[in-house]
Formats: C-alpha cells, structure tokens, sequence
C-alpha cells in the first residue's frame, strides 16, 4: 500500500487579471485559472493542466505538489488539489483550487478504495454491491495512502466486508464507522413464480368481467333499453 508521500513539482504563474475573459485567454495560451487556498494568503494564478494531470494521473487526487510560483518570492509550496471544476461538454478540466498544507498537522481526506480480486460469491453468479468506494482518513500529509485495498478473493455469496475488515496503516486513522459496509455479494434476484391462488384470480377476472357485462346487456333488454350493438 503506497503512499504519496514524494511530492511532484509543479508550475504555476500569479495572475492579475481575472474575470471570464482573462480566464479564456488564458485556457487559449494552455494555462488554466486557478485558486491557491494558503496558510496566510489567498492567490489566483495559473498552472499548465496537462502537468497537473499527469502527476494526478501517477499519482492520484491526493498527491503531494510542490508548486513553485513565478512572481511569489516564497519558496515552494505544499499543496495538494482542494476541489475542481470540469467542462460540462469535454473531459477537461476549466478550474482547479489548491490547498497548501503544513506537513507537521494531520489532514482529513478521501482515499479511493482499490477492489482486488473476483469474489468466490462473484464466481457462483452472485453480485457485487459497492457501498463505498473510498474511505475517510486522518493522518500526515505525508503519510496519506494513494490507495486501500479491498481483498474481494474470499467473500463469500451473503457475506461482506467492512471497514473493521480492512488492512490500514497504523499511521492512518479510519473516520468510517468500523461497521459499516464497505462491499457485499448477494445473490442475483430471481423473479419470483406467482402463488397458484393469485393465477387463478387473475384467469377469473376477465370471466367475471365479461358476465357482469352480458347481466348488464340482459337488464336493459328486460327493462326496454336498447342494447349495445356488436362490434
């Protein structure tokens, strides 16, 4: 179980202009906009998205960035991506935030759960039901794992596995619930075969149907009414 403890260098820019026209300028010019939340400073700047992507890419969403700033006279910062905004049309993304963070405080973070295996359930038919898909963590910064696994090769069909189930550092502190579900394997539901009662009834209806419909026809007759005429 890695961590993300080796941070990637990246690059950004401070930008002084801001508003949707700087902002597609920029996108124009393969910058994206983007927002450093800090320790003591709040700053707009503009950072290369395909770099960004790639070290996410390595190394996930929590990955440790050193970003070094053109116009900041700070050294490097740690930061890691806070929240981001993707196009509603393409892939891409348009806008990132970023968080600088203090590598001596412990952080709170969504760690992606990593399913490994087929389950023995799985293999005589049964479904996979995923809960959680990631899990709430405490720790360092640098001892944030890019990943947990789930080891799904013994479940059994109507077994499951939760949190308490899964192996995580010491280092790093479960906020989940240790009873929670993490997976379940069920079995596929099959349609239920009706009770011969509830066919019966159903066969008998439209009989029913139809002879209150003649005894309808037949008391107009009696009574002079005239009847329906057939189709």
């Amino acid at each position: 179980m890695s961590t993300a403890s080796t941070a990637s260098a990246l690059n950004g820019k401070l930008r002084e202009q801001k508003g949707r026209g700087s902002s597609q300028r920029l996108r124009n010019q393969g910058f994206m906009p983007a927002v450093l939340y800090g320790q003591k400073d709040n700053l707009s700047l503009a950072v290369n998205p395909k770099e960004l992507r790639k070290i996410l890419d390595q190394k996930g969403k929590n990955a440790l960035i050193d970003l070094s700033i053109e116009g900041d006279s700070g050294n490097p910062r740690k930061v890691l991506l806070k929240d981001y905004q993707a196009h509603p049309l393409r892939s891409a993304w348009v806008h990132v935030d970023f968080l600088e963070i203090d590598m001596t405080r412990k952080i709170r973070v969504h760690v992606p759960l990593r399913f490994v295996g087929v389950s023995a359930g799985e293999k005589l038919g049964g479904i996979a039901n995923h809960v959680l898909r990631s899990l709430d963590v405490e720790c360092l910064p640098a001892d944030i794992p890019e990943s947990i696994e789930v080891q799904m090769a013994e479940v059994q069909l109507g077994q499951a596995v939760h949190v308490s189930d899964l192996t995580i550092p010491a280092n790093v502190k479960a906020l989940n619930k240790p009873s929670g579900t993490v997976v379940s394997v069920q079995a596929e539901r099959e349609e239920q075969p009706k009770p011969a009662e509830a066919v019966a009834a159903e066969g008998a209806a439209p009989a029913e149907a139809a002879t209150a419909e003649a005894g309808k026809e037949a008391g107009k007759e009696a009574s002079g009414a005239p009847a329906k005429a057939g189709k």
